[in-house]
């Protein structure tokens, strides 16, 4: 592979990385910008070294993105815990994966995909997080009158 081509797409995976991880730093969530670029940037260098078996017999290069799959939830795995009653970081790791999710699109070259998958993650974590925390506080407000 060109190298320009690889550092486009790694690049690219860890610009989105950042994006996503943008509002979890925001929150002071454990896993935030350092944590998704990283993901996002692994994500794709695994998808790009498969890229160059790509055609050659007996290989099949989509079980890289498997594994991907598959490694990454030991990472989000880590960053749930369950406090008295309630569980904590369900968000966090499925922001990890998602984040895994466009690593594998910048590697395979899927820009617009990526741009789109991107921007959702952002605005599903920053409106609905913002309208969670609203509902939140309404129900500690009930609760306490």
């Amino acid at each position: 592979m060109d190298w320009s081509l690889f550092a486009l797409r790694v690049s690219l995976a860890t610009i989105a990385g950042l994006i996503i991880g943008l509002e979890r730093e925001i929150q002071g969530k454990g896993a935030g910008l350092k944590t998704n670029a990283l993901v996002a940037l692994g994500a794709s260098i695994f998808i790009l070294m498969s890229l160059d078996f790509e055609g050659d017999k007996y290989v099949d290069i989509t079980r890289v993105l498997g594994q991907v799959v598959v490694g990454i939830g030991f990472i989000g795995a880590g960053t749930i815990l369950e406090k008295k009653d309630k569980v904590k970081g369900l968000t966090t790791a499925a922001t990890v994966w998602c984040s895994a999710a466009s690593g594998c699109l910048a590697g395979y070259g899927l820009y617009t995909e990526l741009a789109i998958v991107s921007s959702i993650i952002l605005i599903i974590n920053l409106v609905f997080g913002y309208i969670e925390h609203k509902m939140i506080k309404k129900k500690k407000k009930e609760s306490d009158d």
